[in-house]
Order: C-alpha cells, then structure tokens, then sequence
C-alpha cells in the first residue's frame, strides 16, 4: 500500500478517534457532574471519620449539576462538582454538602492552600482581579449583616466581609466574601443544557489549615446547598432564577450520579415534613426496624433539640446513631450469624470474614418517618468491604454519634452510607425531603416555568475523563501498529 492510502487511513482512524471525543465532551455538559472525592484512592477508615468530624431571567430554569465522586466506604468517598465561576468562566470543583450553606473557593495568595489533588483533577486559585464581574463584599453591606445577625462591631465602609469556619478536627478555612458569576448547565431540552450565568456571593479562601490543606484529598472548594440565605441556591432563587428545589442520586456503584436544581416530576418521590426552624435537614424520626421487629428504644430517643434530632447530610460519610440506638441495632443485625469471628479495625469499626451474599445473611434495616414515609437499608448497603485485596472482610457503616463528634450527644446523622443509590428531594418551598430508591445510573425529568418537561442524566466527571483517555490510546497504539506494518 502506497503512502497516499496509509494517509486515508489514518485520517479516517482521526475523524473516528474525533467524533468519539466529541460525543463525551458534549455528553459531559449536560449535567452538573458528580465525581466521589476519594474514588479509586485507599484511605484508613479513621480518615473517612475524621472527615465525617470535621464538616459538621424572569423564567425560572432548571440546573443540572455535573457530579463525579463514589460513596464507598472503603475508598473514604464524598461527590464532588464542577462549576463555572468568574468572567472569563474557570471551571473549578467543589464538595457538594447539604450540610453547610456557603461556597467558598481557595483563592490567589492563600496560605497553606493545596497546589495540587491526588484525585485526578487539576486545582484552579480563584482571582478577584482577573474576572472582570468580580467584586469585593465589605462588612456594611446587606449580606455581611444579615450572614452575622447584625452589623459587625468596629465596621467601616472599607472593610471586608470575612468568614471564618473552624471544624471539628481542628481543620479550618478563613478568608472574605466576593461577588461573581456562578456559571451552571441550564437545561433546554431532553439531555441538553446551555451555559447560564447567576451573581453569587461567595467565601474566597485566604487561609486553610488541617486536611482542607492536604494534596492527597484537595479540592477546590465547598459548595454548600443547606437552607441559609447565604447557599447558593437560595441566593439563585431569591433572584428569580431557580426554584427553591433540588434532587440528587448519589451512584457508588459507578460512581457520579444525578444532580439537578429544580421541579423533578419524575420518578414521583413520598415526603416527610421538614422540621421547621433548624439549621439542618432535620426530619422527624418515628422507629427503626431491623428483619422485621421494631427495635425497642426509650419514647423520646428521636426528639428534636439540642444536640438532638435526625439530620439528612449528603456531606457525611457513615450513618450516625445515639448510643442507645446503636446498642440495640448491632446484636439485632448479627443475630443471624452467631459464629461470626468479629474483630476492631482501628479501634472503632467493627469487621469480619463472611463469604456469600450478605443480603441473604444479614437483616435490612428500615427508619420510619413523619408522613408514613421510610428508607430502607440493605446488607450489602450498610455493609461495606475493606478494599482490594479483601473480598471477604466485611466492616459494619452504622456508627455512634458520641464517636462523630465531642458534642454528637444524640444526634442521629444518615450520610452517604444510606442516602446512595437514592434519589433524594429536596423541597424547600414546600419544607420537605423524600426520597426513593432509583438507578443513580439512569435520568430523572425536571419541569420548568413554562411548563416543558425534560429529562436529565447521570454523569461521572472521571469516568469520562478516563473513557477520553482510553480511546485517545487505543488510537495511538493503532496508529504505531498500522505505521509499523507499513514501514517494516
């Protein structure tokens, strides 16, 4: 074959490695990609505690949020973000945390700031000045008084608006609001989004310290979708731009999943009253089953209150329960198998060897709420194996609140560890959450303002990355085979 042939040949193998790249990339601005922060990394089991400690237009449009990220475990997973942010637009990627209420990215000139992730995505330090939609927020205006509950002592017109946030491991960030474009995926039409701008006032990062520091586990940032004023979503649709409503569908077996900011009108999704006035995602707890029996507990055990009450928190690993509750949960669960050989890894996880199915040897777990609402928990949910290497060690996910933090008291916290494979609504306007079990994998269908019905899919920002990588070599080793069979 002459020269002229071996070069249609390998523009044709270009226009096919091409046309392969272009279809993920457009696929992957559909949604708001969601990535598990730990995926495909091996952390100790007290880190993922020591995580879980620490965090404690007129025509409203609906967002799709691209997520990345798995809820294992074994890997210490959380799901992260991308979104875009100033003018020019950068993309950064964020903690997504219904736990908290502000975003706040690392800024340029932070100290201690993290240059670079062991999680296969590279870190960008926002600049005030290099966006020309930025400005800086000062400590006399609305958002600064209203964030603190008032005006600040000693505040001066020239002043800027800090924040400070100190966790539970010592871990902080610290730095001062901004204001910018926030860039999400407005979605148009079935698996279809265009870029779409809102104004935003966020937290610059000055100053991290503890694991926000760490390079092993970095991210660019937090994105904080808790009630408050100061959440992005509530200042979007304060605004007028989104309704005051969102979903997720956390995928840990493929990792990624669903995140979309407004109607979903399908799957339909059972809700459970918000309790009213908390800080959290706070629902009313009545009873917990396990195999079938009603474990039997004290009659005010769930009440809300000080350092009371049931949490719904994307942002939690584990699932955290008052002494009392775990006390009676755990012999309940291992009744099935009295020969079981148990054994403590790193002094708080309860494991052991098991080979089968453990759907088929060990009881699921069901919490009855408010509104005859439930979520269940299987085995192999609540369950989770050490790692590679491992298949038949198996660790138990339900925690005491006492060991989540100084103050857990008897606070009953469900993370990731029940809320995966799920998709969970969150009303706001309503004052409501629900919840039902769904392929995290498939799509869900949103309704706009003027009615338009369209559906939005999964995605998982590192399995495309690596998808576009893999294709990328499989044409290179083609083309070295096909230059080698020409020239030799």
């Amino acid at each position: 074959m002459d020269l002229s042939c071996l070069a249609r040949w390998v523009l044709l193998l270009l226009a096919s490695s091409s046309s392969f790249l272009a279809v993920d990339v457009v696929r992957g601005n559909l949604v708001f990609p969601v990535q598990h922060k730990f995926k495909g990394g091996e952390r100790s089991l007290s880190a993922l505690k020591a995580h879980d400690v620490r965090r404690h237009s007129r025509i409203l449009y609906d967002v799709d949020l691209k997520l990345g990220g798995n809820g294992r475990p074994s890997e210490t997973g959380l799901y992260f973000a991308n979104i875009g942010i100033g003018s020019p637009s950068k993309d950064y990627y964020v903690q997504v945390d219904t736990g908290s209420d502000i975003l706040w990215v690392n800024c340029i000139g932070c100290s201690k700031c993290p240059k670079k992730s062991g999680l296969g995505i590279e870190l960008t330090l926002f600049d005030p000045k290099g966006s020309s939609t930025s400005s800086l927020v000062t400590c006399d205006q609305a958002f600064c008084t209203a964030t603190y509950d008032g005006p600040l002592p000693g505040c001066r017109p020239d002043l800027l608006c800090q924040y400070n946030v100190v966790y539970g491991d010592g871990s902080s960030t610290a730095g001062y609001f901004v204001k910018d474009n926030i860039q999400l995926q407005r979605v148009t039409g079935n698996f279809q989004a265009a870029p779409a701008n809102g104004s935003v006032i966020f937290g610059c990062g000055a100053k991290q310290s503890g694991e926000l520091g760490s390079s092993s586990e970095a991210l660019d940032g937090i994105l904080g979708f808790g009630q408050a004023n100061s959440s992005m979503i509530s200042q979007l649709a304060s605004a007028g731009k989104v309704k005051k409503m969102f979903a997720h569908c956390l995928d840990n077996v493929d990792g990624g999943g669903i995140f979309a900011i407004g109607q979903v009108v399908e799957p339909k999704v059972n809700t459970t009253p918000l309790v009213p006035n908390q800080a959290h995602y706070n629902v009313v707890l009545k009873e917990i089953e396990v195999g079938g029996d009603v474990l039997t507990l004290p009659s005010d055990i769930f009440d809300n209150g000080v350092k009371k009450g049931t949490i719904i928190d994307s942002g939690t690993t584990l699932a955290y329960l008052p002494d009392l509750v775990y006390e009676a949960l755990m012999p309940k669960i291992m009744s099935q198998q009295p020969g079981l050989k148990l054994h403590t890894v790193e002094d708080q996880f309860t494991c052991f060897k098991f080979n089968g199915n453990v759907d088929d040897g060990f009881p699921t777990v069901t919490f009855h709420f408010d509104g005859s609402l439930s979520l269940t928990v299987y085995a192999h949910e609540y369950l989770f194996q050490l790692g590679m290497g491992n298949d038949n060690v198996w660790c138990v996910g339900w925690q005491t609140s006492g060991g989540q933090s100084r103050d857990g008291g008897e606070m009953t916290l469900l993370g990731d560890l029940v809320l995966s494979n799920k998709l969970v609504l969150y009303d706001l306007e309503a004052q409501a959450i629900g919840w039902t079990e769904y392929n995290c994998s498939s799509s869900i269908k949103v309704k706009d303002e003027s009615g338009a019905v369209y559906s939005v899919g999964a995605h998982n920002i590192s399995s495309a990355s690596t998808l576009i990588i893999r294709r990328t070599l499989t044409f290179l080793f083609l083309l070295i085979a096909m230059l080698h069979y020409f020239l030799y």
